[in-house]
């Protein structure tokens, strides 16, 4: 455990202790922060008064979130190994001449 933090983190008005590492705790404490945020959004907008429904609707919403930008930088990525292809035919016709 050398080197590490012991933190209280507040998720959904529920206090949990963590151990991690230094470089971990501002990511951790600002996840937490948009997660409350988040709670407070839905309770406010919807009729939901199950915590539980208001951390699944939040868990959908963050995982969400990741699987669009995977799917954004697939999509850039192809963009990218295209022009790299084109840029490569060009200068081989270059070369060539």
């Amino acid at each position: 455990m050398d080197g590490k933090l012991k933190i209280k983190i507040s998720v959904a008005d529920r206090v949990y202790p963590l151990t991690v590492e230094p470089a971990q705790e501002e990511g951790l404490r600002s996840a937490s922060k948009k997660i409350d945020a988040m709670i407070k959004q839905f309770e406010e907008n919807y009729a939901v008064r199950d915590k539980q429904d208001v951390l699944a609707m939040c868990a959908l919403q963050f995982a969400s979130q990741v699987e669009q930008k995977q799917i954004d930088n697939a999509i850039d990525g192809e963009a990218t190994i295209a022009r790299i292809k084109r840029l490569n035919s060009l200068l081989d016709q270059y070369l060539e001449n």
